[in-house]
């Protein structure tokens, strides 16, 4: 096995590279998008629970918490729902190939 970062050859039960520290076998990270699949009202807690590999309950439980306890939670959940982009384009051009 070799690591994809800098091609040293690893053992099989490496889990990081000794050279370069890169995680061996490490899914890679998904883009922060909207998660229109797992969707309440408009997906922020699903994208942003799916991008940090979270339970969404646990992500929903935090952002409430968050927003009741200081007032800015409203006010960035309305802009990363305004800024962050959605994933449907992905779904539907998956319907179209499938």
């Amino acid at each position: 096995m070799f690591c994809t970062n800098c091609g040293l050859n690893l053992d099989d039960t490496d889990r990081f590279c000794r050279r370069c520290g890169a995680g061996v076998g490490a899914p890679p990270r998904r883009p922060l998008m909207l998660d229109k699949r797992n969707q309440k009202i408009a997906g922020v807690c699903a994208g942003f629970a799916r991008y940090w590999n979270m339970d969404l309950t646990l992500m929903r439980v935090l952002w409430v918490v968050f927003a009741v306890g200081t007032g800015i939670g409203f006010i960035a959940y309305v802009a990363a729902w305004m800024i962050l982009p959605s994933d449907e384009c992905r779904y539907d051009e998956a319907r179209v190939t499938s």
